[in-house]
């Protein structure tokens, strides 16, 4: 009970950590986030590593595995978060968060090309629906916002200089209207699957080469790689000027951000101590539910919300829950006819 209470901490602070991220890149940039969201990740992992007294297993890792961990924290908590934020940025968490989950049947792929492990029939079924639910998500929105740009008038009058008293009693406001740049959102939010996805790989190879390690070292040690290669990207000229010119609301909301993604982190971490992967993995994917409220409290006027976007964020929760679930447990369950047991447990792949 304990480890599902754990795994639903982790898919709520997990969701409010994009939502929070999200209204901070309304007006602010991915940069700017970023450069609060790495430096302080490593740090919380630090704290927690030197809290658990597994400070001395920062120097046991062997090289192999250092380089590994190396590459996941920069696939990771760089790459992957980079593309997971722009994709934010540009179409919404609504939208983004269906894509993004298709990281767990990428992660599936991967571990059967490389790992020789099983994909079966229900993982099969599973990877189409979560596949069809980014869809569905997507498809009335790229049409609305077709049409929301039909509309737009094919050239604009020539702007007129406004007199003084003009200027002092008109100011500009904002539009509210939130138009998603659907095309390159979903390329943002595949990329961001793609290296999410291929990140437990590395972290489980890292592990083979380093058997009984502490997994908080090993954060913290994934975490420092991605701060220096992200401390390398700051050399590019504009970096420094982007992230001085934040503005101080959006600074609370990247904190926030930088400290909800620490907590999930641990959260996921303590799940997975006292609860099977099996009952951890489907619940984290809850994630998503938590996106759709808390984005329609925080973030209202600044996502799409449509029945499309409800009925793919539930088809995407199934279907990972289906790739998540073990079928062999699942064929056990009174009630299950053999037939059907056998096929769900027909193997796709098996090297």
């Amino acid at each position: 009970m304990l480890g599902v209470l754990y795994a639903a901490l982790g898919a709520f602070t997990f969701a409010l950590n994009n939502v929070t991220m999200r209204r901070g890149v309304v007006t602010g940039s991915v940069l700017q986030g970023m450069a609060l969201t790495v430096p302080i990740g490593g740090l919380s992992f630090l704290v927690m590593t030197i809290a658990f007294g597994e400070l001395g297993q920062l120097v046991v890792f062997p090289t192999a595995a250092l380089s590994w961990l190396a590459g996941q924290g920069i696939v990771h908590f760089v790459i992957g978060r980079y593309c997971n934020y722009k994709s934010n940025q540009l179409m919404g968490v609504n939208l983004t968060a269906p894509v993004v989950q298709l990281q767990v049947p990428f992660a599936m792929i991967l571990a059967v090309a490389t790992l020789h492990e099983k994909f079966t029939v229900l993982q099969g079924i599973g990877s189409v629906l979560m596949l069809g639910g980014s869809f569905i998500a997507q498809g009335k929105a790229g049409k609305a916002n077709n049409k929301a740009s039909a509309q737009l008038p094919a050239a604009a009058p020539t702007p007129t200089v406004p007199s003084r008293n003009e200027m002092a009693v008109s100011e500009p406001k904002p539009n509210p209207t939130f138009r998603p740049h659907v095309f390159s959102g979903y390329l943002f939010g595949q990329s961001a699957a793609m290296c999410y996805g291929s990140s437990p790989l590395m972290a489980r190879q890292a592990f083979l080469n380093a058997p009984g390690a502490s997994t908080a070292a090993a954060g913290c040690l994934a975490y420092a790689a991605a701060t220096l290669f992200f401390s390398l990207i700051l050399l590019k000229p504009g970096s420094w000027r982007d992230i001085r010119r934040m503005r101080g609301e959006n600074l609370p909301w990247f904190l926030s951000s930088a400290v909800l993604v620490a907590i999930s982190q641990a959260f996921v971490y303590a799940s997975l101590a006292v609860a099977p992967l099996m009952v951890v993995t489907p619940i984290l994917q809850l994630s998503l539910v938590f996106r759709l409220v808390l984005s329609q409290l925080i973030n209202r006027d600044y996502e799409v919300m449509n029945a499309a976007v409800v009925i793919g964020a539930f088809t995407a929760v199934l279907g990972s829950i289906l790739v998540a679930l073990d079928t062999d447990e699942l064929a056990t369950l009174p009630g299950v006819p053999p037939s059907l047991a056998d096929l769900l447990r027909y193997r796709l792949a098996d090297h």
